[in-house]
């Protein structure tokens, strides 16, 4: 209800039509604000059973709407941006453009996503993670729209047309995670920007609608979705735009690596 209200009353966006997904909501408030969008005439709900698969749910979604440019959006977030629509179509709008994610921040106004990065604690990491809203930044690139190896499905726009050059999410090898850094993959290898820009700020009360990755069954899930990044991108997980190979992989980001991860090829022997 917070995401959807926000949503309608916040974002100055003149044209938007809302797809919700339901997936087998049986909750009694959740039924009443999903049954409420019946007589919506700019709002569809999709109906969805069956184990969560968050690929497949936003496919069909896809499918079923009807507007030029996607925005994929958790539930658990909250708008608090006007303008944050707009930035993110104007993105995805440039031609050289082919994904753009938001400045995501958690309830206590610290960053959530600013960009996804190859290697920063694991797989795949979000850099400038805890950092006070408002923050600069890492040479100021918080402060300015730039390129980034990924951004977070939990935001995140893309031309329609787009979307079906690259054949949308992969619901059958990356159902819950890593779908969304698969498709940031498939828009660089096809030549195509990714773009994070701070100019776009949503709250995201993360994953609260989904639970951890910490019992056995989600962690063995978790982990041939790994598998099938590996084997799937290779050496391309590591290469990242905005991420020096001069800097560390402890999982906080941005600070020199010691020793260093590269070396000059001078000081290469044999």
């Amino acid at each position: 209800e917070r995401c959807l209200t926000s949503l309608r009353e916040v974002t100055d966006y003149p044209d938007i039509e809302v797809v919700v997904v339901d997936h087998q909501s049986t909750e009694g408030k959740a039924r009443e604000v999903i049954d409420s969008l019946a007589d919506d005439p700019t709002a569809v709900v999709v109906p969805f059973s069956g184990p969560f698969n968050f690929a497949a749910m936003i496919n069909r979604a896809a499918e079923a709407a009807s507007g030029s440019v996607l925005v994929l959006l958790n539930n658990d977030t909250e708008i608090i941006d006007p303008g944050w629509l707009t930035e993110l179509v104007a993105q995805v709008c440039r031609p050289e453009v082919g994904v753009a994610g938001a400045l995501l921040t958690f309830g206590n106004r610290t960053i959530q996503h600013a960009g996804v990065h190859p290697g920063v604690g694991g797989l795949m990491g979000h850099g400038h993670k805890h950092l006070s809203d408002g923050h600069p930044g890492y040479f100021g690139r918080l402060l300015v729209a730039h390129e980034v190896a990924a951004v977070t499905g939990a935001c995140l726009a893309i031309q329609t047309a787009t979307w079906e050059r690259l054949g949308g999410l992969d619901e059958e090898n990356l159902a819950v995670a890593y779908n969304d850094i698969d498709l940031c993959l498939k828009a660089r290898q096809a030549g195509l920007r990714v773009v994070f820009t701070p100019h776009a700020r949503l709250t995201h009360h993360e994953s609260v609608s989904r639970g951890a990755d910490s019992d056995p069954v989600r962690q063995d899930r978790l982990d041939g979705e790994m598998a099938v990044m590996r084997d799937r991108w290779g050496g391309l997980l590591q290469v990242d735009p905005a991420y020096s190979p001069n800097l560390d992989l402890d999982g906080s980001g941005f600070d020199l690596a010691d020793p260093p991860r590269v070396y000059p090829p001078w000081s290469v022997v044999g």
